[in-house]
């Protein structure tokens, strides 16, 4: 895995955790976050939880429930970007730098607003009836939970892969208009990742009402397990364990040896009052610690607020608000004390640099355009100098490709002061005009010393 993997986690607000989460998502979460060279970014989508929930009693409730699950269960704050998607103002912002770009036709597929359409059409109502524009611009919103930090991987489900697959189009379509500023994010499916059966047998979900609370107290973890529905075999009849929701949760929660035990009292005819008190005794053995260690938490929240802003104002600090400040140069949301006009398009001065005279210079800097011939030009100026200036290239990612080439070259500055030369048999010929290569070479190396990669 690439030593700078970033995985980010998004865990919807909108009710209490259970056994099905801890199994299904937090626990190989926190195992996975703990391998060398990952970046974990875990959040609380209470925003999302707004699209469906509309108490707000619930959201805050289920915002504490499920913090203080993942800080029960193991998930350490000082190892992991931990924090609430409400309390980064960057998201919002940038996803309506999102949507301006977001194609609608690309948003009409999406999963869950055809169902939605597709289910007032059964029913004879309008296409939209009850639909609320939430829903529609769900996949938005999350490739702006993605794509503020230019994460490499996501871990879903194969029912949210759709939705990555729109944030790395919509990605796609603002660096192909502004520039490259986003990675393109992937799917990372978990082949492994055990759907737990919940108490009639069906996938375990809130919305089936048949979920074992994850912290439940012992007793009524006790009470809900023995209410597991079962077939009617007596005490020493061979029992099936293919479609026994008995055995498959007893089996996420035990080990291998474990299993093959039960495999074979299963085949021995064990009866269910047994199978289900070793079921008990085995996730309540698992639970526990973490059922005290969350109580603990739950009773002081403040704390837990705390974390979670402390989280969210390091991760603004160090990724979010200097990528925003990026892409509203980008899109044009600029200085407007600071502009000046090359040919048809409109680019930002120089940035300046103050010296340690405390006089403030203006730094060289390379400006990325487009003519009226529709190609995309890039220049190297000093002032109102142009050290550089580019033929045209058919997209803004040939011309940036150019202008890494470039710097990557100028790196080697540091290390050799021949390599100007080889770095003027590198440009010339291929960017069109070229100023004396020496001040050339000196306004590279001003970036450089200003800290341009």
């Amino acid at each position: 895995m690439n030593p700078s993997t970033r995985v980010l986690t998004g865990i919807t607000t909108s009710g209490s955790p259970h056994l099905g989460n801890y199994v299904g998502a937090i626990r190989p979460a926190l195992a996975a976050s703990r391998t060398p060279g990952v970046e974990s970014f875990y959040f609380l989508a209470d925003y999302h939880a707004l699209v469906k929930v509309t108490e707000p009693a619930r959201v805050q409730r289920s915002t504490l429930e499920i913090a203080a699950a993942w800080l029960a269960c193991g998930l350490d704050p000082q190892r992991v970007w931990f924090y609430r998607q409400s309390d980064l103002p960057e998201i919002p912002e940038l996803t309506w730098l999102l949507t301006c770009v977001a194609g609608k036709g690309l948003l009409n597929r999406a999963h869950a607003y055809k169902a939605a359409v597709d289910r007032n059409r059964i029913g004879g109502e309008d296409d939209d009836t009850g639909i609320n524009a939430g829903l529609f611009l769900y996949p938005v919103l999350m490739a702006a939970d993605i794509l503020l930090f230019n994460a490499h991987k996501v871990p879903v489900g194969r029912d949210q892969v759709q939705h990555i697959e729109m944030a790395r189009d919509i990605a796609q379509r603002f660096n192909h208009l502004y520039g490259e500023h986003f990675t393109l994010p992937e799917a990372a499916v978990e082949q492994q990742v055990a759907t737990l059966p919940g108490l009639d047998g069906r996938k375990m979900s809130k919305s089936y009402d048949n979920t074992i609370p994850l912290f439940a107290p012992r007793e009524q973890l006790k009470k809900l397990i023995y209410a597991i529905v079962t077939d009617s075999r007596m005490p020493g009849e061979p029992k099936d364990i293919d479609g026994s929701s008995v055995f498959q949760l007893y089996q996420a929660f035990a080990s291998h040896e474990e299993t093959a035990a039960m495999r074979q009292a299963f085949a021995d005819g064990i009866g269910w009052g047994e199978a289900k008190q070793q079921l008990f005794e085995r996730i309540d053995g698992e639970i526990a610690p973490l059922r005290e260690h969350y109580e603990a938490l739950i009773a002081h929240p403040q704390r837990i607020e705390q974390q979670l802003r402390d989280g969210a104002q390091r991760l603004r600090t160090k990724y979010a608000t200097p990528l925003l400040h990026e892409l509203r140069a980008a899109v044009g949301l600029r200085d407007l004390g600071a502009i000046t006009i090359w040919g048809d398009g409109v680019v930002e001065l120089p940035a300046l640099q103050v010296s340690s005279y405390g006089k403030a210079t203006p730094l060289p800097q390379f400006k990325q355009y487009r003519e009226r011939d529709g190609k995309f030009y890039f220049k190297l100026v000093d002032g109102e100098r142009v050290l550089l200036q580019s033929s045209g290239f058919d997209s803004p990612r040939e011309a940036a490709q150019w202008i890494a080439r470039i710097k990557q070259e100028a790196t080697q500055l540091r290390h050799d002061a021949n390599v100007g030369i080889h770095l003027g048999d590198t440009l010339v010929g291929q960017m069109g005009e070229l100023a004396v290569l020496e001040d050339l070479v000196g306004a590279l190396t001003a970036l450089l010393a200003d800290g341009e990669p």
